[in-house]
């Protein structure tokens, strides 16, 4: 082998190995409830289709009642993305505000917050605390998190989306002219566990448990999830450990 076959051989033996350790990195994220009295660990471990998806990370009563938001990726908390809007389906290079109603809306609804038009999503004016957001995990991640409740079970809930996911039944002329839809295609795809501190239990998986509204116009959660495919592997595993 000549000296400059050599140094590529090297060279690419190099970029390899940085590229694996950088899939091996993990990002450690800490939000800080107001009233956190249970700590919890979440540890995210993404799936083969991972590719910078939104998440939210809150809790409920066994009822399922809105309790509190753990966790918000920030694009989606402040209402401020990294493109802005010039018109409806045409995005600037500049940021700016949006209101992708598609990205997180069963979150978004169990928050019940409303904008002064009436939709369930952060804006500037009505965005989650700093204290419970971050930025968008590019990897593996784990959230250091409290939350208020104790000594009762209590639901924890996760709802991930990645935007523009089509796949075969989730196709970009499904519902033509609606933009909304347009921006996530395959639905944000809900995680769930009950949680019981009382248990002694310590460690706990989330599992899907349904979808959201496509083009995010209610709450509702779909629990045929058949019909999705890359968006059931933007995780491989979740985890969560109480503290």
């Amino acid at each position: 082998m000549n000296k400059s076959a050599l140094f590529l051989l090297v060279v690419i033996l190099l970029g390899c190995a940085s590229a694996n350790k950088m899939s091996d990195e993990i990002l450690l994220i800490k939000t800080s409830p107001e009233y956190g009295r249970t700590h919890l660990t979440l540890e995210f471990f993404r799936g083969k289709a991972f590719n910078h998806p939104s998440f939210a990370v809150w809790t409920e009563d066994l009822q399922g009642n809105y309790i509190e938001t753990l966790y918000v990726t920030q694009f989606v908390a402040t209402g401020q993305y990294g493109h802005g809007e010039i018109e409806p389906g045409k995005w600037s290079k500049q940021p700016g505000t949006l209101k992708r109603l598609a990205t997180l809306p069963y979150w978004a609804h169990k928050r019940n917050i409303k904008t002064s038009d009436g939709v369930f999503v952060p804006t500037p004016e009505t965005a989650v605390p700093d204290a419970l957001s971050g930025a968008t995990p590019v990897n593996n991640f784990i959230l250091n998190t409290a939350t208020q409740l104790k000594d009762k079970p209590f639901r924890l809930l996760m709802e991930i989306n990645q935007p523009w996911d089509s796949n075969s039944f989730w196709t970009n002329n499904k519902f033509p002219g609606d933009i909304d839809y347009f921006t996530s295609l395959q639905p944000a795809l809900v995680y769930a566990v009950t949680i019981d501190p009382a248990s002694g239990e310590t460690e706990y998986y989330l599992n899907p448990v349904g979808h959201s509204e496509p083009s995010g116009k209610n709450g509702k959660l779909f629990t045929n999830l058949t019909t999705l495919t890359t968006g059931k592997e933007i995780a491989e595993k979740i985890i969560v450990h109480l503290r």
